[in-house]
């Protein structure tokens, strides 16, 4: 009896033991899963935007170490020229840059001649046998200047009846003071070089010209209106585009009357050819919309008549493959990069040799591309067919399995979700030669715009515009 008493009690403490184990393996996963949210959120508030540092950013630390080598260097160089005089001696001409600068710069000429050009012996005029030249990068500021438009008046001494003047010519602001390229200059410095129109105006100011921003926004709102002609042609040609690219941004906008921002988004819509040698010019659309929500890309999109849509896997597309249209509804083509994304973090945060494997694999898809990148579709199509096709139908089985053998609630496990469940879009661009691997074009047009400050309702309808990529 005491026998199977100990059994039963050996059993259940086995029993324990086993919910005890399988509750602390639970409780780390549950762990481990918080620490890879906090480093995620830490990476996206701290970290680099990218999976490839960024030289500039990289080298921005080194600028004022490289600013302190420069004085040193002068420093130096004007005290061994020095010594070199005080000793008699030729001082040593400088090291000099070989780099070449672009044809295409005008070039100003200068001849220093020597102070004389007769020989110190007496013989008389030297003959000249050749000279050293030099290439100095020269800029002239930005300066201002006035354009003074005559139109003279005709007129018949003889009848005293017919009088004869050349027209007016058109001007974006009636009577006013800007010329087109003064305008064209603002739009610039406006949305190119992120520089607030106060900014502008301070600029203006150190030249003795008094313009207030309401002023030039007034002017770059007549120019937008001015071009609406281009614009609605470049949205014709992205409308009959058969494939083209979509991405969003968050964009703060200034609340009147408030200190604070609120949310508005950015949409990109891109045609870009040259991937598989289109001639076709590569065009940019942005939309600006309060939200993210799948109404935004319904409104904008209406009119379409593509087929593919790349794009990443946010919901708001999903409703895109819904529109009862003509030429079919849309097939969504999603994104490599950011797949390759989410097993970068992994690797990072965790070293697993899962999402190691995984981004081999993916290199090579890309490597695939680079081979055949603004090759004629066809082209593309065959080798993606020879080469990687097999990599694809390898790669999705080898996920499953690898699926079944990691605790499912574990990060990695969502990444591999995450994959299978877009394999379609992911895979689609074994179908077409047209397509792309990832949506790098539009995410590169979007990039940009974090660099800009905050916006005012008024400039962000300014932005409802086109532009060349």
């Amino acid at each position: 009896m005491e026998t199977a008493d100990l059994a039963r009690e050996n059993a259940l403490l086995k029993a324990r033991l086993a919910e005890v184990e399988a509750t602390l393996a639970e409780t780390q996963e549950a762990n481990r899963r918080l620490q890879d949210i906090l480093h995620a959120a830490q990476r996206e508030k701290f970290g680099k935007r990218s999976e490839k540092l960024s030289p500039d950013q990289f080298n921005l630390p080194l600028e004022d170490a490289e600013f302190a080598q420069g004085v040193l260097e002068a420093a130096q160089e004007k005290a061994e020229a020095a010594m070199q005089r005080a000793r008699g001696e030729t001082p040593r001409k400088p090291k000099r840059n070989l780099g070449h600068l672009p044809s295409h710069l005008p070039r100003v000429e200068r001849v220093i001649e020597p102070a004389s050009t007769l020989c110190p012996c007496g013989c008389g005029e030297m003959a000249r046998i050749g000279e050293d030249v030099s290439e100095r990068l020269d800029v002239i500021p930005a300066q201002f200047r006035v354009l003074v438009t005559r139109r003279p008046k005709y007129a018949c001494r003889r009848c005293s009846q017919a009088v004869a003047q050349a027209h007016a010519p058109e001007h974006v602001v009636p009577g006013g003071l800007p010329t087109e390229l003064f305008i064209a200059w603002i739009i610039v410095s406006k949305f190119g070089d992120h520089l607030p129109f106060y900014r502008q105006a301070e600029i203006f100011k150190r030249q003795g010209i008094d313009l207030d921003r309401g002023t030039l926004g007034n002017w770059v709102g007549r120019a937008c209106f001015h071009l609406m002609p281009v614009i609605n042609h470049m949205r014709a040609h992205l409308r009959s585009a058969d494939r083209i690219f979509v991405d969003e941004t968050r964009a703060p906008v200034l609340k009147p009357g408030l200190k604070r921002t609120k949310s508005g988004f950015f949409w990109a819509v891109v045609a870009d050819d040259r991937g598989h040698g289109g001639a076709g010019p590569p065009i940019v659309l942005f939309h600006y919309a309060p939200g993210r929500g799948k109404e935004h890309p319904l409104k904008f999109l209406g009119g379409y008549r593509g087929r593919f849509l790349q794009c990443d896997a946010y919901q708001s597309y999903n409703a895109m493959t819904e529109i009862a249209r003509d030429n079919g509804p849309w097939q969504l083509v999603y994104c490599w990069t950011h797949v390759r994304r989410r097993f970068v973090k992994r690797f990072e945060s965790d070293g697993s040799p899962i999402a190691e494997e995984m981004l081999r694999q993916i290199a090579l898809l890309y490597q695939i591309e680079k081979s055949v990148r603004s090759k004629e579709a066809a082209m593309r199509l065959a080798a993606r067919r020879e080469h990687s096709a097999p990599i694809i139908a390898a790669l999705k089985p080898w996920l499953e399995a690898q699926l079944s053998r990691i605790p499912q609630k574990s990060q990695l496990a969502e990444d591999i979700r995450y994959s299978l469940a877009h394999w379609p879009g992911l895979i689609r661009f074994l179908e077409h030669g047209m397509l792309e691997l990832d949506t790098n074009p539009v995410e590169n047009q979007m990039r940009p715009i974090a660099s800009g400050e905050s916006l005012c309702p008024s400039s962000s309808s300014i932005w409802k515009h086109l532009k060349l990529v």
